[in-house]
């Protein structure tokens, strides 16, 4: 793991991509800094953040790709599966490697609080809470990005789609004032989200009779539960999608609560994505 590790620092380093990445993410956290902290005179250091995580649109499919989706397109991943290490050790060099490169721009960025403190009321805690939640959010977007990179071998429609679902994710509380709250609604964004993770379980298995089956129990137990009990449907869409929020949950941190319960989502989300993308490999592997 060590080794891949270092052979991925070395290749973001090389290249434009390592530099691309901290350029954006300080040149808009600095924007937001000039404006929040500098030309409005406030001292909430964590605004800025929020204002700044509308970054990680951008710069995640930037920064992962490539991870995956470049050793698709030049053979190279065959190699990955000749090292004398598993594939969950591959995957978790390679996610290390991309900590790494995106801890480094949030080193300076943990510096700003510090300063302003010395011309100004900044309330340390809260700024550094906000950080490390700044940080655990974009570790979970970090480890989606490399599960869509890991399903194609086309870098632009990697970062496409990445784009499109980060995207998504950041406006989903806004969207959801305007969805169906009713329970016919909820069944139909039930029935999609149950034929979606049917494609991703018949793509990751190559088994058709696994993703059947999972088409019929899942259907099956949403019809049950719609004509069962259709209150506990009402407004159930709404609801999902501001739970599914990653970045409803970090501002909580903005408004200067330390949710542990937002720490455990943020780390089981990135565990989840990691899963499905050793997954993703494993199936190529023996393919």
């Amino acid at each position: 793991m060590t080794a891949v590790l270092k052979h991925e620092l070395r290749n973001y380093f090389h290249s434009l991509t390592a530099y691309v990445f901290g350029a954006f993410l300080l040149a808009f956290v600095g924007l937001g800094a000039t404006l929040y902290n500098l030309q409005a005179a406030v001292s909430n250091f964590e605004f800025v953040l929020s204002f700044g995580s509308l970054v990680f649109v951008v710069i995640v499919p930037i920064l992962t790709m490539r991870v995956i989706a470049e050793e698709r397109k030049q053979r190279t991943d065959q190699l990955l599966y000749a090292l004398p290490i598993s594939t969950t050790q591959v995957l978790l060099g390679k996610y290390l490697a991309l900590l790494i490169v995106y801890l480094i721009p949030l080193a300076v960025i943990s510096l700003y609080p510090l300063v302003f403190s010395r011309f100004g009321d900044v309330y340390l805690p809260t700024s550094y809470g906000s950080i490390f939640a700044f940080f655990a959010l974009g570790a979970a977007l970090i480890a989606l990005g490399i599960f869509i990179s890991s399903l194609t071998d086309n870098q632009g429609f990697a970062a496409g789609i990445g784009i499109a679902v980060i995207l998504l994710n950041y406006y989903s509380t806004s969207l959801s004032a305007y969805v169906s709250s009713t329970a016919a609604g909820s069944l139909i964004a039930l029935f999609v989200l149950v034929i979606i993770l049917g494609l991703v379980i018949r793509y990751l298995t190559k088994n058709e009779n696994l993703a059947y089956g999972f088409y019929f129990l899942g259907g099956g137990a949403v019809l049950i539960l719609y004509f069962a009990d259709r209150e506990i449907l009402a407004g159930l869409l709404p609801s999902l999608m501001k739970t599914l929020s990653l970045f409803a949950r970090f501002n909580v941190f903005v408004n200067g609560v330390f949710d542990l319960t937002a720490i455990v989502y943020f780390v089981t989300f990135a565990a989840f994505f990691l899963f499905l993308s050793v997954q993703s490999l494993e199936k190529r592997r023996y393919n």
